[in-house]
């Protein structure tokens, strides 16, 4: 049951995302548009109700409930960050707003971007790791199996780190290049 909803979230998480761009920008209703869209956050709260009720039924703690609070964090984590960039970008295909702005590879500000969405991924994974640490208090029967996933996600993210702050921003990377004139 629980991995139904699961997967119901994820389907609602990308309709409303859908429905609320295209009310926004399609329809040319912003205010109703905007309202889905700060409706999207509704539906990790629908996911993390679902997974206390089935926990509390009785539910063994697994990975079904490590999905959700994966799912959760990444989106406390990311879910901002996710919302706007797919505003920008349907503001930019839909409304003829300017494309929206990308750090070049090499600056500073590439740099900086890199390492706040690892922040983000810490975010995320203290947000996942607490609510499965909490699915498993509360079930009874510990939280060894819900945390299992836990291993691997603690490698992915000590991996990010290293690709993240291995980004250098080089000063001469901000200006713009100079074009070489054959003569």
């Amino acid at each position: 049951m629980l991995l139904a909803v699961i997967a119901a979230c994820e389907i609602g998480f990308w309709v409303l995302l859908a429905a609320g761009l295209t009310t926004r920008y399609v329809l040319r209703m912003p205010r109703l548009g905007m309202a889905v869209l700060v409706a999207v956050p509704l539906v990790d709260v629908v996911l993390l109700v679902a997974s206390v009720i089935d926990i509390r039924s009785g539910g063994e703690p697994s990975f079904k409930h490590s999905l959700a609070a994966i799912f959760i964090g990444v989106s406390v984590g990311f879910g901002h960050r996710s919302l706007k960039w797919a505003d920008g970008w349907a503001a930019h295909k839909l409304a003829g707003a300017p494309r929206p702005y990308k750090p070049r590879k090499g600056t500073r500000e590439k740099a900086r971007f890199e390492r706040q969405g690892w922040y983000r991924h810490v975010l995320a994974y203290a947000v996942g790791c607490t609510v499965m640490l909490g699915l498993g208090l509360l079930s009874g029967h510990g939280y060894d199996a819900v945390l299992a996933p836990a291993w691997t996600w603690t490698i992915v993210l000590v991996i990010d780190g290293i690709v993240s702050f291995s980004y250098r921003g080089d000063v001469k990377a901000e200006t713009e290049p100079q074009r070489k004139i054959n003569v």
